[in-house]
């Protein structure tokens, strides 16, 4: 959509870009969260002026795609500030981590949902409940999630862009990461590869992808995220 000329006058700008800020919104779920989709909307604004009034052409950035970050970091930093994901979720998640781990020695395979259920004494409702924490968790920070235990520091700087350059050990690591994630989906089934496409490279809503896949949004959500650990458990 080009950039921002000085002379623009702010109002014209939101208005011009409002589309932007409620395409970003729409891929958002506020699931059990304290912000409904309003709420979120009027703080993409705030986003979106935070946009206007930072951008720098000079950086050759398209103002779309600068502030399409600043409004959806702004978005995830409120919300991860209403502490929709608690810390007792990130905890029963980690325990699902050191579970499956301690199933997988003693097994020497990977172990069924069933197994991991009884070695936390949890009903596979429970297990429905992480799987959605990791989906929301890959919403907010997907390397974090990915290639990190931990998910109770997530950080505006995640989604926000670094405008500096990277040192060569920082894109050493990112290609690194890059390349083992494509190995890593090349093993995941037809299912799985088809939905990751439409999340991330279509960039449809877990509505759409609902409609589209002929089931439920929740069972999306699930789905993506036993997805992210199947993931996780292959780049390991």
């Amino acid at each position: 959509m080009g950039y921002p000329s000085a002379r623009s006058d702010n109002n014209d700008m939101v208005i011009k870009y409002i589309p932007l800020v409620k395409r970003i919104v729409g891929r958002i779920e506020t699931g059990e969260g304290d912000l409904d989709k309003d709420d979120l909307f009027s703080i993409g604004i705030i986003g979106l002026l935070d946009a206007i009034k930072k951008f720098d052409p000079s950086k050759a950035v398209p103002f779309e795609a600068y502030a399409t970050l600043r409004i959806k970091g702004n978005i995830i930093d409120e919300m991860r500030k209403t502490g929709r994901v608690s810390r007792d979720r990130i905890s029963k998640l980690n325990e699902y981590y050191g579970a499956k781990e301690k199933l997988e020695q003693q097994l020497k395979r990977s172990p069924e949902e069933y197994q991991i259920c009884e070695e936390l004494g949890i009903s596979e409702k429970e297990l429905s409940k992480l799987h959605e924490t990791v989906h929301y968790l890959s919403k907010v920070s997907f390397e974090t999630t990915l290639f990190h235990k931990d998910g109770n520091e997530i950080q505006l700087s995640d989604l926000i862009r670094d405008e500096e350059t990277d040192t060569p050990e920082e894109e050493f690591l990112k290609k690194e990461r890059r390349s083992q994630l494509r190995e890593a989906v090349r093993h995941l089934n037809e299912r799985e590869q088809i939905i990751l496409d439409l999340y991330y490279v279509q960039e449809l809503t877990l509505k759409e992808i609902a409609y589209a896949m002929d089931i439920s949004i929740p069972r999306v959500s699930q789905i993506h995220g036993k997805i992210i650990l199947k993931l996780r458990e292959l780049m390991a």
